[in-house]
């Protein structure tokens, strides 16, 4: 039988849930905001020093609780923050940013989260989503479950419109137990894990930052429509390259940074494990080399940009990075904690955080994008470069 308690939220913890502590045990807790007072449901009591629980009455709410715009909301596990202002989310994944960074990299970091350009209301900005299916339904999975939440009747309030309608996924997904939809200049693509693309275009066109790319309706694109071209500038702005420059361009995808690089002179090598995005990269950006295997390494790099998978880049990869001696280095993350772990890293390594930025791509969720700026210590002593 579940336990009912009253506590107040004293704080926030990465995966979006805030703490609170009863009886000198840590319980985190969804649905709430730091500093309210709720009454809460204890929905996992299997753990001897935490607890899990969620929000079931708001005692004294926080002028930052707003009215979920969807109805689904605290029943999908989608979306963890919809009773949360933007303005408010965004502090509080500044706060998230700054406890990683004191955790694992024992450094400070103050950030203003930054809203993308052109989002102004945090909603229908989803343009690759992947939804559960089963039962003649569509929809996402509970919060820490498999059960199947149905979507509502007008559809999930992050996804950019133009998608087909539910009754039309269920039928394209043929038993399949999920079904993602891509939407793009090309229209909407529909595919499955096993199966592929079973509707539209299965390979599609993206623009970012005056270029066009090609990219798998399956594969991975930033998925915010105004994500591309802020990570871009970012990224750029970062290594400022100037023409001629030697940069590599680490996991690089189908090649976006590799774009904007090769557009302003740098010459640039593209190194990627998937060999599909790499066929697209020379594609895109003919202009660049590209790679395809493991990251091991930027021999001769002048500026790097590395834009690894959630896990992280690691210590193998940014040791060897590192030893080529690039003069700066942007790391894009979509991991707080593990950009911060691989921020140790390199400072052991010789490298100095210069900047961080972060941007609100994600909103809705506890998610956030990041792009620090790392500087060799010692120029002088390095080969030369600057």
């Amino acid at each position: 039988m579940s336990e009912r308690v009253s506590v107040t939220l004293q704080g926030i913890a990465k995966g979006g849930t805030c703490v609170a502590r009863l009886d000198g045990r840590v319980v985190f807790v969804a649905g709430g905001i730091p500093g309210e007072t709720v009454v809460i449901d204890i929905t996992d009591s299997s753990h001897s020093s935490w607890w899990r629980g969620r929000v079931i009455d708001v005692i004294e709410p926080s002028p930052d609780r707003v009215l979920p715009p969807c109805p689904v909301a605290g029943r999908c596990g989608g979306c963890d923050w919809q009773h949360i202002g933007l303005a408010r989310q965004r502090a509080l994944k500044a706060e998230l940013i700054a406890q990683q960074m004191r955790r694992l990299a024992g450094g400070e970091v103050r950030v203003t989260v930054e809203p993308v350009p052109g989002d102004s209301a945090g909603l229908a900005w989803r343009t690759r989503v992947r939804y559960l299916v089963g039962a003649g339904h569509v929809g996402f999975r509970a919060a820490r479950s498999h059960d199947l939440v149905p979507l509502p009747s007008a559809g999930c309030a992050l996804a950019v419109p133009g998608g087909p309608q539910p009754a039309e996924l269920v039928r394209l997904a043929s038993g399949a137990g999920e079904v993602g939809v891509t939407v793009s200049q090309d229209g909407a693509s529909v595919w499955t894990p096993a199966a592929g693309v079973v509707s539209g275009a299965g390979v599609v066109r993206q623009v970012a930052a005056g270029r066009t790319y090609r990219v798998r309706a399956d594969g991975f694109w930033q998925v915010h429509p105004g994500a591309a071209d802020a990570l871009v500038g970012a990224v750029m702005a970062d290594l400022a390259p100037r023409p001629g420059v030697r940069v590599w361009d680490l996991y690089c995808g189908v090649g976006l940074f590799a774009g904007a690089l090769a557009g302003a002179g740098a010459e640039v090598h593209g190194v990627e494990q998937d060999e599909a995005a790499v066929a697209l990269a020379r594609r895109n950006v003919p202009e660049a080399t590209f790679s395809a295997g493991r990251v091991q390494g930027a021999p001769d790099a002048e500026l790097v940009v590395l834009d690894p998978p959630r896990t992280g880049a690691g210590r193998s990869v940014l040791e060897t990075v590192a030893a080529a001696r690039p003069r700066v280095l942007a790391y894009v993350s979509c991991d707080e904690a593990t950009l911060a772990r691989d921020a140790a890293t390199l400072s052991t390594s010789g490298y100095e955080m210069t900047g961080w930025r972060a941007f609100d791509i994600f909103p809705m969720t506890s998610h956030v994008e990041c792009v620090a700026r790392f500087e060799l210590r010692d120029r002088d002593a390095s080969s030369g470069h600057g």
